[in-house]
Parts: C-alpha cells; sequence; structure tokens
C-alpha cells in the first residue's frame, strides 16, 4: 500500500496538526505526510495505532518483539490457534516506504485475519521509514529481520520460543504489500545472491507481493489513464512525491530500486529466486507496471503466478471499505493460503 485513502466522511481539518509552526511545506500527502524545508516531518495520525494486546479473532495471539533497539527496529508476530509447525511469512507493511507502522489498525486487523484464515505465523516488521531514512534503510532492516529470525531460531535459549516451536523453518516466505512489496523483492533478490548458507536453517520457499510498489521515468498506460476509485489508495501525483522523498538524492524513478526493469533484466537471469506470487488489482495505477515484471521474470524461466482482483484499486485489503473489497481479500487470502501449502 503507498497510502490509504481518505474517507470523503472524515474532517481532514479536525485530523491536521495545530496552525504551521514549521514555515515552507517542501512535500505533501493529504492527511498523511508533511516535509517542511526546516527538516521537520509531521505524519498526522489519521489511522490509528493499536496494541499487540488488541482482541483478534479465533484465538490469534499477537506480541511484539525489539530486533535491533539501537534503530527501534521491531516486529509484530501473529500466532494462531491451529497445531502443528505452520508456514512463517515475513511481512512489510505499504505506505510508499515513508508513512505506516506494524502497528497500524488496519495491518492489525488484516494480519490477524490472515494468520487465522491461511494457518501461518506471521512476522510483521516495523522498518525505518523516509525521508528521515532513505532507501536501502528498509531493505536494510528487512535483510536484517532475517538473519535475526535465524538466530532466534539457532540459539536454545531464544525469548521467541513461544512462537519458534510452531514454525516450521523450511516454509519461510517473504511478503508484503505496495511498498511493503517492492522491499520484499528486493530483500528475495539480495537473499538469492547470497550462499544459501547465509539463511539457514530457514529456507525460503516464496515470496508473495502484493500490488508491488514499482515505478519508472516513461509512465504506463494504467498510470496515465486507469480509472481511479473515488476513495484510490495511491494516486500518480502522490506516488511521485513518495519516490523522491524515498530514493536516494539525485536519483531518478529509473533506479532499479524503483525500476528493477530499468537496465534489462539479464542481472536476474542467473539469481536462484523462489516461486513468486503478485497479486494485481484492476484498478491500480500499477496494473501494467505489476504484469511487466511478471512478463520479465516469466520470460527469464522464474516461476510467477498471478492473481487480478476485479472491480478493485490499491490497497483494497487494508482499506476494505465496500463489500467488493472485503469479498475481495477473502479471495486474495485463500490465494495466499494456497501458495503457501503448496
Amino acid at each position: 500500500m503507498s497510502t490509504i485513502s481518505l474517507d470523503p466522511r472524515l474532517n481532514l481539518q479536525a485530523i491536521k496538526n495545530p496552525p504551521n509552526q514549521h514555515g515552507v511545506v517542501l512535500e505533501e500527502i493529504e492527511g498523511l505526510l508533511r516535509v517542511h524545508k526546516d527538516g521537520n516531518i509531521e505524519r498526522p495520525p489519521i489511522i490509528p495505532s493499536v496494541p499487540s494486546t488488541l482482541a483478534l479473532p479465533n484465538g490469534v495471539k499477537a506480541k511484539d518483539v525489539v530486533i535491533d533497539k539501537f534503530t527501534n527496529l521491531w516486529a509484530r508476530i501473529y500466532v494462531p490457534s491451529h497445531p502443528g509447525n505452520l508456514p512463517v511469512l515475513v511481512y512489510f507493511h505499504g505506505g510508499g516506504f515513508c508513512v505506516g507502522s506494524a502497528a497500524w489498525s488496519c495491518y492489525h486487523n488484516f494480519l490477524g485475519n490472515l494468520a487465522c484464515k491461511a494457518s501461518c505465523v506471521i512476522i510483521s516488521v516495523n522498518y525505518r521509514l523516509a525521508p528521515e531514512n532513505r532507501l536501502p534503510a528498509a531493505y536494510d532492516d528487512g535483510f536484517k529481520t532475517l538473519m535475526w529470525v535465524k538466530q532466534q531460531a539457532l540459539s536454545e535459549t531464544s525469548e521467541q520460543r513461544w512462537c519458534l516451536s510452531r514454525c516450521s523453518l523450511s516454509s519461510l516466505f517473504i511478503v508484503g504489500d505496495s511498498a511493503g512489496a517492492n522491499i520484499a523483492y528486493n530483500v528475495t533478490t539480495q537473499l538469492a545472491s547470497c550462499d544459501p548458507s547465509t539463511v539457514r536453517p530457514l529456507s525460503l520457499k516464496g515470496t508473495i507481493l502484493i500490488q508491488p510498489f514499482f515505478g519508472g521515468e516513461a509512465r504506463t498506460w494504467s498510470e496515465k489513464y486507469a480509472t481511479q476509485p473515488p476513495t484510490s489508495a495511491l494516486t500518480l501525483s502522490n506516488s511521485d512525491v513518495y519516490w523522491r522523498l524515498a530514493l536516494p538524492l539525485g536519483a531518478n524513478k529509473d533506479h532499479p530500486w524503483c525500476n528493477p526493469l530499468a537496465n534489462g533484466v539479464t542481472k536476474l537471469r542467473d539469481l536462484r529466486l523462489p516461486a513468486i506470487m503478485v497479486c494485481i488489482s484492476e484498478l491500480d495505477i500499477l496494473k501494467d507496471r505489476n504484469l511487466e515484471v511478471c512478463n520479465a521474470l516469466s520470460s527469464l524461466g522464474k516461476r510467477v503466478e498471478t492473481t487480478m482482483h476485479k472491480g478493485v484499486g490499491h490497497a483494497f485489503q487494508v482499506m476494505q471499505n465496500s463489500q467488493l473489497s472485503y469479498s475481495r481479500t477473502q479471495e486474495l487470502i485463500s490465494h495466499i493460503k494456497a501458495f503457501i501449502n503448496q
């Protein structure tokens, strides 16, 4: 998800901060982010954060754990009540790399539901945000989280035995939506270039990219002309703002972190990529970009599955602002469950 839509019933004036005390605003995503010329960054709390103790359905338990206290990297772990060893999903939330939290209520609800219905343990990563921490900070946090899971698995005295005892370490999946899917993709390619012993005893079985947030200098048809739902979660102008704030200074949208196809795909040919599932929304401006990446990977002989979710836009699975988005979310969860249990 590159942003959460603003429900037209919300009074934006009521949620905006007190009168501006920081001067000129250089960049803004209405209701979510303001970057001031003096360096101050505001993130109005339009989406509530909730504690891990907030009740979840069907006995799912959640707990927050510290991964790196020096960078304030932490994760929220969801464990369902199902018996047996379960697949493990390391999950990265959306928010254009600039907003969002593993504690946001929309993710707490979605991931609690996913853990229950797909019978999996989920480690939802609260990575560092841009522009304070531009890329590759989020990628580094993703890789560090995987190394933390490895260390916990190897430790006989791990404090996380309460959840590790439920995990099938040979069924590890890297997952994310929008900017989080971009992180999942880049962490996956980083792992693919490493010696397999780097993550043992973990075994990466697959990667799931939900509406992955990619871009490029040349606009695609869907970026220019796609019909957007009235409460669209991602506009083209907001997408440009996020990339300006997240990419290294001086980089444009053909930087490989934004556009993995900008420099060709030959570098991907020899990477040992796992099976990849890409979940695309029919009304998403990213639809064509997502399909281009799928086609490029398939042309290299990589195993790529795609799902197209009809009639919904970007981030429908966390917005759930209509009966259709709710039913499409159940479809998405069913696809994820089938993919991780192949």
